[in-house]
């Protein structure tokens, strides 16, 4: 399918061809279904609306409920605030949330909707009931990616309802980033057994990987609640994981609450792992971790000794959104692999000095590059070929076409199953990628073995 593609590489400074990224409402819409009685609101079109939650159900395998204001040409040329205000008065009245998070689409955005202004004099007019919410973040399609959406609705939700007057200050608080309910779910196992008491927000566990009852149920039993995001403005500490979509969130809680904020990347291998778990310790004073979470790393470790012979020196292609291919760069490093080519969709020239830092003296043999897209990094891989890719299901296309064994990891992932469910955090993360990336490298030895090499045993 992708034959036609060009080795030479032109530069393109006003055109993308198969993004590396998706646009901003899917990030803020993925956020808002972290919160408990929450109904994802978009304003703009039905089609933009449409085309979010599909995104976002065919990942997850789950129906993802939002509601839209609906737009027609009337609201495109005269402003959309009747149609939110309509929107606001069905819901309440047909759903009964408790709480309404609003995202902006191209078009609503382009128009200039005042969305403060609309919820205010709907609250005015009764139609916003007492002890509801409505919160708002401005995620226009043409800046940024779904991380920047992700980061603008986790502000939204501490710039509304973050508070001093509630919660205690040995609470610490997690703003997981944009991953998987699976990681959300192994980031509050790994604080219990560390005794911590946390809050985690957004929290998707126990919304998009609900088991099968038989019985719908329009607001799922997971999700953080209202009463714990309010919470979060007297605890001790937030940890943002992921600087592209949660420093902005503790940030913004600092400014407002006055608690401390640390970032840190994502826990994905083991080194970004141990850096979560000091972090943790340093709160509680304890010099050592759990011996069951010690066991687990030293698992980890004994994986990677033993399989090094088909790890060491293997050239990596890795894209996908910034904050996970920061921390899958760093875990091939630790392996001994070689990423060669590191792009992201997402633009920020900090996410090209953050890997370049991880790779140190082997920077200079990787290209790495933010604001990119597959049609480039498909380019650089005529031009230099490696042993593996590694991103979301969109690479297969490049993976067919060039005949090199892919692993999915990221955001989206279409064709496959099981990732919302197996988590790819902390050390037991660490071993599900550590053996997708070394099961898919054997499969390729046992494909191109002559007879005489066919092994059983590797």
């Amino acid at each position: 399918m992708l034959d036609m593609t060009p080795k030479e590489v032109s530069e393109r400074s006003a055109l993308r061809i198969n993004p590396a990224k998706t646009c901003q409402p899917i990030g803020a819409m993925y956020a808002s279904l972290g919160i408990h009685r929450c109904l994802p609101h978009s304003h703009g079109s039905q089609g933009c609306c449409s085309y979010h939650r599909s995104h976002l159900t065919r990942h997850y395998k789950e129906p993802v409920v939002a509601s839209t204001s609906s737009f027609t040409e009337g609201a495109a040329v005269f402003g959309g605030g009747p149609n939110l205000r309509q929107s606001l008065n069905n819901i309440f009245q047909v759903y009964n949330p408790d709480v309404v998070a609003v995202h902006t689409t191209c078009l609503s955005e382009t128009i200039g909707d005042d969305i403060p202004s609309v919820v205010r004099k709907a609250r005015e007019d009764g139609i916003i009931p007492d002890g509801k919410f409505v919160i708002h973040a401005n995620t226009p399609s043409y800046v940024g990616s779904n991380v920047t959406g992700f980061s603008n609705m986790v502000k939204a939700m501490i710039d509304y309802l973050s508070s001093r007057e509630f919660g205690s200050s040995k609470d610490v608080n997690v703003i997981p980033g944009y991953v998987d309910p699976a990681d959300m779910r192994e980031i509050k196992r790994m604080l219990g057994e560390l005794n911590v008491s946390g809050i985690v927000f957004p929290d998707t566990s126990d919304v998009l990987d609900l088991p099968m009852t038989g019985s719908y149920e329009m607001f799922p039993k997971g999700g953080t609640t209202i009463e714990q995001i309010m919470k979060t403005g007297s605890s001790g500490l937030t940890i943002s994981l992921g600087a592209f979509a949660s420093e902005a969130g503790g940030a913004s809680l600092e400014s407002k609450c006055g608690v401390p904020f640390k970032v840190l990347d994502l826990p994905v291998g083991v080194h970004a792992t141990d850096m979560f778990v000091k972090s943790i310790l340093e709160i509680t004073g304890e010099i050592r971790p759990p011996a069951s979470m010690i066991d687990d790393r030293g698992r980890v470790m004994d994986l990677m000794t033993d399989m090094q012979g088909y790890l060491y020196g293997k050239k990596v292609a890795l894209y996908g959104d910034p904050d996970q291919v920061i921390a899958m760069t760093d875990f091939l490093v630790s392996m001994g692999m070689r990423p060669v080519y590191v792009i992201t969709g997402t633009p920020g020239k900090r996410f090209e000095d953050r890997v370049n830092r991880i790779l140190g003296n082997d920077s200079s043999n990787c290209l790495v590059k933010a604001s990119a897209d597959l049609f480039y990094l498909h380019q650089l891989i005529k031009n230099g070929p490696v042993d593996l890719i590694i991103g979301n299901t969109y690479g297969k296309y490049i993976a067919r076409a060039e005949d090199i064994p892919f692993v999915r990891y990221g955001f989206p992932i279409l064709d496959r199953v099981g990732h919302g469910f197996f988590p790819t955090f902390g050390y037991r993360g660490a071993m599900r990628i550590l053996t997708s990336i070394i099961n898919t490298l054997l499969d390729r030895v046992d494909r191109d073995a002559p007879e005489e090499r066919f092994e059983l045993v590797m």
